[in-house]
């Protein structure tokens, strides 16, 4: 069973009970493979300003807008701001390349904000003891192409933030340095 949470344009499934079984179980039924995902329209790997490999986002387009699989590895228990970024760039330590949050409506910073939000704001991503953070989470009414879409002239790129998003403060939620980062590219990677 799936439950999802609405936070403004972002719509955040969380999978329950026999559907977590139903993901992590039934990789191989009968001997049989079983694709779980199909191939993603555009994917971020993600690393730290050390170059260490910090997990990856998986880009889906959808009817309603684009949904973002997150795996995100070597990050201590914690909850942490997540949010994509402008620029296509991650060049560290800083990660200051990446821009601002995407924002091609010109809103203010924050799902708690009656000015806001970015397209680029996100939930915080929660990550428990002894635990690899994941996460899905779906941008309502964001576009993958073209003017004002996510992969536009200067492209984008996911960031992991050291600290929590408040969801208020403009313009970026007070979630302190850039810890990880990583370029939006077109095709799953494994093409």
């Amino acid at each position: 069973m799936t439950k999802t949470l609405h936070f403004g344009r972002v719509a955040l499934p969380i999978a329950t009970g026999a559907a977590l079984l139903a993901i992590g179980g039934c990789a191989n039924m009968g001997g049989k493979p079983v694709s779980t995902l199909p191939p993603a329209d555009a994917h971020a790997q993600l690393y730290d300003a050390r170059g260490a490999d910090r997990g990856r986002a998986d880009i889906y387009r959808e009817a309603n807008g684009l949904r973002i699989e997150l795996v995100a590895r070597g990050f201590a228990p914690g909850t942490y701001g997540m949010h994509v970024h402008a620029v296509g760039q991650c060049t560290p330590p800083d990660f200051a390349s990446a821009g601002p949050h995407w924002n091609p409506t010109d809103a203010q910073h924050g799902r708690e904000n009656p000015m806001g939000a970015h397209h680029g704001d996100l939930p915080n991503l929660v990550i428990e003891a002894e635990q690899i953070g994941r996460a899905t989470v779906t941008m309502v009414g964001s576009r993958f192409e073209g003017a004002g879409a996510l992969l536009d002239a200067d492209g984008a790129a996911f960031v992991i933030h050291a600290g929590p998003d408040d969801m208020r403060t403009d313009p970026s939620g007070n979630s302190g340095a850039r810890v990880a980062c990583g370029v939006v590219v077109k095709g799953s990677g494994g093409d």
